[in-house]
């Protein structure tokens, strides 16, 4: 996989330069740059040409510059998982605060922690958040809820979250349930993944009720990271070193699969962003034991 990849970019760098077309440092953006020895990403989220990072171990937040690789530490962690991230346009970063369970923004200009809200009380594990419709929402992969930060005018933060209890077809059980979040194709609804299961669900973002989106028989056991690009959903699926590809429904009720993409950098990817015309997943490596020195980086793939 690697090698064919490699073929195809130079393939096209060649028809590139033959006729004349981008300049020579767009074909140089790194689709590989490590993270900070003993980081433990989880999260990713990219504004700009800029990615940013959220560490299991200590909650930092990490920029890299896309165009090099280069980056570093903007913002210091409270000692608690930062998992799933997303920027606003604002200038802002909404971040999942895992088995803390609670949510913060920071101020991607300074670091600065703007709000912090306490989700859950109790065993919880918030685990991704999406910006949808004007709101913030959550998913806590220990509790049938959502999350909902409403945004007021000029994206003003709440003074706190209300929770929205999930029902209908989603039914909790031992492992990690609800994870990565994503917008149907239609912007009506909210597509969550259940890890445990594989199964996807359509949940209405005002009742919390989830009906099962048909796939035809296909999982997505160990489903984590959503991307959805057009009507085509990106599954991380993160235990098995793949992304899924799905295409669904303009309504988001159904899906097929259409191809699971696979790279030999691949350590246990967990969640994807874009940036131009490549997908990028931080390499979370939850089979290999944390240390100080253990290396984390950060694949770029074409889809």
């Amino acid at each position: 996989m690697r090698s064919a990849i490699l073929k195809t970019a130079l393939g096209s760098a060649l028809i590139v330069v033959l006729l004349g077309g981008v300049p020579a440092q767009a074909a140089a953006k790194p689709d590989t740059f490590p993270l900070p020895n003993g980081f433990q990403p989880e999260g990713i989220a990219i504004g700009g040409h800029y990615a940013y990072f959220g560490s299991r171990a200590t909650g930092d937040i990490y920029r890299a510059d896309l165009r090099t690789g280069k980056g570093g530490v903007i913002s210091k962690g409270p000692g608690t998982q930062s998992l799933g991230l997303k920027t606003d346009g604002r200038g802002r970063l909404f971040v999942a605060g895992g088995n803390a369970g609670n949510a913060r923004v920071i101020d991607l200009r300074t670091g600065a922690v703007i709000k912090s809200y306490q989700l859950a009380t109790g065993t919880s594990f918030v685990n991704d958040v999406i910006l949808f419709r004007g709101a913030a929402y959550y998913t806590d992969s220990a509790n049938p809820v959502l999350y909902k930060l409403d945004l007021g005018r000029g994206g003003a933060l709440p003074d706190e979250a209300v929770s929205i209890p999930l029902s209908g077809a989603i039914q909790y059980t031992t492992g990690n349930n609800a994870n990565g979040i994503a917008p149907s194709p239609d912007g009506r609804s909210l597509l969550i993944v259940q890890s445990n299961t594989g199964k996807l669900f359509e949940v209405n973002p005002s009742s919390g009720v989830t009906t099962e989106v048909d796939l035809g028989g296909e999982t997505l056991v160990n489903g984590d990271g959503l991307l959805l690009a057009g009507r085509t959903l990106y599954a991380v699926q993160n235990r098995l070193n793949v992304v899924a590809a799905i295409g669904l429904a303009r309504d988001g009720a159904s899906g097929k699969l259409i191809r699971r993409l696979t790279d030999d950098r691949f350590d246990v990817p967990t969640t994807v962003a874009a940036y131009g015309h490549r997908l990028y997943l931080p390499n979370a490596r939850f089979t290999t034991t944390p240390t100080p020195d253990t290396t984390y980086d950060v694949v770029a793939i074409k889809p």
